[in-house]
């Protein structure tokens, strides 16, 4: 008798803690709420990989765990942009929303600093991110001390150009093409509520280039898709994806199908790369001691070299697109720009038309 009273009262007990725990039985359809737009979460994990943790005392934000600094806004009404759950979206303002990624703290300067000039100067919301820290990116320093170094000089490019810029905590060298970058990506590409995502073609000689370029490619459906990272609302029109300008042949070359006359803003690009002293003066990750002036007049002389190196740099690019200038500014302007960025439009995103990209290169005439 002892033990059938037991064996009942477990039932009883499992019974009641199920309905207390919420459980379902088979042919039971759990409660819904009809207005739920997302379901809802367990409480949110520790930060991923690449995460902001804002420290109250000071209000600075910082990368983990190695404590890089790793945005600084100048705009007060955008500082608070964190790479997960829970933080604020860029207001639909009637402003464009522009966000570049590079492989490394100098990439997103190099190769969109111009056209960012440009946006910035008309009040539209430009972010530059870095996929990874850089931390390996000189020939003579190298970990937390480069990390910290390198951040520094894009924060200060980022002044001069006007942008806001963020440098994520993935060792350089290391990106890879995860779920978690990928993720980390469609959160960083929501939350800036963008209609322009700029990076890498994925047929590049460096791995996190191409890794950058694969990423954004398959961000470019998934940031409308509700249930991935349904922490981050999904954006309601997929935004138009650009690869940014380079050299290469294989397996298809680069197609300028929209090049940005930068003329009035190259000395301003410039000053923001001459920030860069550890890439561009001292020779960056494959630079040596014979590289480092030696004295004040070897160090203006360095930067003039810089000065000069970039300035070519544009202008071969606008060689190089020449026909595309004379399409966009027409033949008389066209012909007489000196300095261009030039970028191909992924087939992934959407896909503007002529009217379309007036709108989002609002500089165009």
């Amino acid at each position: 008798m002892r033990s059938w009273y037991l064996f009942s009262s477990g039932i009883v007990l499992g019974l009641l803690l199920a309905a207390g725990f919420g459980f379902t039985f088979p042919g039971e359809t759990p409660p819904r709420n009809p207005e739920a737009k997302f379901p809802h979460l367990p409480a949110p994990p520790p930060p991923p990989l690449g995460a902001i943790v804002e420290l109250e005392s000071t209000g600075a934000q910082f990368s983990m765990p190695l404590g890089v600094i790793v945005e600084n806004s100048l705009s007060t009404e955008y500082s608070t942009t964190k790479t997960f759950a829970g933080s604020l979206i860029r207001p639909d303002d009637g402003k464009l929303g522009i966000i570049v990624f590079g492989a490394h703290p100098d990439d997103c300067e190099i190769r969109a600093g111009g056209a960012s000039a440009l946006w910035s100067q008309e009040g539209h919301a430009v972010k530059m991110v870095s996929m990874t820290n850089g931390d390996i990116g000189h020939w003579g320093m190298a970990g937390g001390p480069l990390a910290l170094r390198r951040n520094a000089e894009v924060q200060a490019a980022a002044k001069i150009l006007g942008v806001t810029t963020e440098v994520l905590d993935i060792h350089d060298g290391e990106l890879m093409p995860t779920l978690e970058n990928r993720k980390i990506m469609t959160r960083l590409i929501r939350q800036w509520n963008a209609d322009i995502v700029i990076g890498h073609r994925p047929n590049d000689y460096h791995p996190d280039h191409r890794y950058t370029g694969v990423l954004m490619q398959d961000t470019a459906y998934m940031v409308a898709v509700p249930f991935l990272c349904p922490d981050t609302p999904p954006l309601k029109k997929n935004p138009i994806f650009l690869y940014s300008f380079d050299n290469f042949k294989i397996p298809n070359p680069f197609r300028p199908d929209v090049v940005v006359a930068i003329d009035a803003v190259i000395e301003q690009k410039i000053d923001a790369l001459a920030t860069m002293e550890s890439q561009f003066i001292e020779g960056g990750a494959t630079g040596n001691a014979s590289r480092l002036p030696k004295n004040e007049e070897e160090r203006k002389a360095a930067f003039t070299r810089l000065r000069e190196g970039f300035r070519r740099r544009a202008a071969q690019i606008a060689d190089q697109c020449r026909a595309k200038l004379v399409e966009l500014y027409g033949d008389e302007q066209g012909k007489q720009v000196k300095y261009a960025e030039a970028f191909e439009i992924c087939e992934y995103g959407r896909q503007p038309n002529k009217d379309e990209l007036r709108k989002l290169f609002p500089f165009f005439p």
